[in-house]
């Protein structure tokens, strides 16, 4: 893979990289992805999933469009397992996705950075929540998603960078992942499952 020649620039990050590739993929529906990344927030991966069926078969197994999901009562929502705030952050991305006719041909047409931008403006969707996005639905190769913990402790124990100062530790993560664009997603992946053996 062409992405690994670049990233084995870096010598420490090449120590982690094992010989095993991670693909990429473009994912259809993305309102309804951005949905289910926020039903999976604080969540173990297992329940998610349970609760993500749950959701499927309100619809009877089909994916819904966020107008469907907007028809859908509260209580129905709340009685698959969802909190109060997840519901109404659901309905909330149904609702901008209709306002401002967010469809995939769109967001792929958009950069990172507008993305970002656009998204981060629904109640209860975060810049890490639309970097997931990125990565894993729109199949972007250069994110880098700074906030998430996983990536924090990937870096601090590989690059022996103190979590003592949150704002130094972001700055050197920033710096050192600069130097990966543009595979930064590639490297992510791998710090990732790197932490998890």
């Amino acid at each position: 893979m062409e992405y690994s020649k670049h990233l084995r620039k870096d010598i420490k990050l090449a120590t982690i990289l094992d010989g095993s590739t991670h693909e990429l993929k473009l994912h259809k529906n993305i309102p309804l992805r951005l949905m289910a990344s926020i039903m999976s927030q604080q969540l173990s991966t297992k329940v998610a999933k349970v609760i993500f069926h749950r959701f499927l078969t309100l619809y009877n197994g089909k994916e819904p469009k966020p107008k469907q999901v907007l028809d859908t009562p509260f209580e129905t929502l709340r009685g698959i397992g969802l909190s109060n705030a997840k519901v109404a952050y659901i309905q909330n991305v149904a609702q901008f996705c209709i306002d401002h006719k967010i469809t995939d041909t769109r967001l792929q047409k958009m950069d990172n950075e507008a993305i970002v931008e656009l998204l981060t403006q629904i109640k209860g969707v975060g810049k890490w929540t639309v970097e997931m996005l990125l990565m894993f639905s729109l199949g972007r190769e250069d994110v880098f998603a700074v906030d998430d913990l996983g990536i924090q402790q990937a870096m601090c124990k590989l690059y022996k960078i103190s979590a003592a100062d949150k704002k130094k530790m972001k700055a050197r993560m920033l710096k050192i992942a600069a130097n990966w664009s543009p595979y930064r997603t590639y490297a992510c992946l791998h710090l990732w499952s790197w932490k998890d053996k």
